[in-house]
């Protein structure tokens, strides 16, 4: 099976990404920061996350949402106007399109790459990509009871001339 799939992964990382999120913390974690790229790949979607200055060592709530764009709240309010997790099926929780695995931070960095068939990326242009303070208990509806939104970004179409780096610095030459 990996024989099979290796050269599909890497093609599909010789592409550009097709959607791209800049995450930024809230007001309470100014510090946090970090990108995502989502690649088509298969029949749904390839997604990298890079996210650093995360408040702990531990994992996190990660969900796509309705809508952008990532307005900071007030305080603990989070990011106001992004509605609850992206569910065009209308499906419960677990069961959102937009419901992704926990990320696992180490020394506040967390680096992920996860498949879906739920969407493809051209799905979740202009939608909201959030960290949430605690991880996805994966029972409680309708988000998982997994706390305050953190960190924020909207995905934006790709525009770049040469293919997404994998690994390094979130400062990247990316599109703001």
């Amino acid at each position: 099976m990996l024989k099979q799939t290796m050269p599909l992964l890497f093609e599909a990382f010789s592409q550009y990404p097709m959607a791209c999120a800049r995450v930024r913390g809230s007001q309470l974690n100014p510090n946090l920061i970090g990108e995502v790229w989502v690649y088509p790949f298969l029949e749904g979607s390839l997604l990298v996350a890079d996210i650093q200055g995360l408040p702990f060592s531990g994992f996190y709530g990660f969900h796509i949402h309705q809508r952008g764009p990532c307005i900071p709240g007030e305080g603990y309010t989070g990011f106001s106007g992004i509605g609850g997790h992206f569910s065009p099926t209308q499906q419960p929780h677990p069961y959102h399109a937009g419901d992704l695995p926990v990320l696992m931070a180490y020394y506040g960095h967390a680096f992920m790459i996860v498949y879906t068939d739920r969407f493809v990326p051209q799905e979740i242009m202009g939608r909201a990509i959030v960290v949430h303070e605690w991880p996805d208990d994966y029972r409680t509806q309708p988000t998982g009871n997994s706390g305050s939104q953190i960190a924020c970004g909207t995905f934006f179409p790709c525009f770049e001339q040469r293919p997404a780096r994998l690994m390094g610095s979130v400062n990247s030459s990316r599109p703001t």
